[in-house]
């Protein structure tokens, strides 16, 4: 098992999740950010951290897809151990649905 971020992450990008990670595996894109499906350690710890609840367990139905998205953006964006605000948008975008295909960027984030 592993957790991933979905499309709820997506314009908001609440980074509470990156302090409590033991390994360090998250990733960060322009607006979003992923965890790598290899080096979670099944830990849990994040899941609740997240205020837009865009971090599952990739057990869940249909998470298949999500895996495959968080390795490919974990293997392309720097890695982020630090808390940092979220998005302007975050209140205004949480919960929306859609956002990927409205606002998902390929581009990467700052990381740190």
């Amino acid at each position: 098992m592993t957790y991933i971020v979905n499309d709820a992450c997506i314009a908001c990008k609440y980074t509470d999740c990156v302090e409590v990670c033991p390994v360090d595996c998250f990733y960060e894109g322009e607006n979003m950010l992923v965890i790598h499906p290899d080096e979670c350690i099944d830990c849990g710890v994040c899941e609740p951290e997240c205020p837009a609840d865009a971090i599952r367990p990739d057990t869940e139905p249909d998470m298949e897809k999500w895996v495959e998205f968080n390795r490919k953006y974990s293997e392309l964006w720097p890695v982020i151990i630090t808390k940092k605000d979220q998005l302007p948008e975050a209140e205004e975008r949480d919960g929306e649905s859609g956002k990927l295909e409205k606002y998902f960027s390929e581009a990467p984030g700052e990381g740190g």
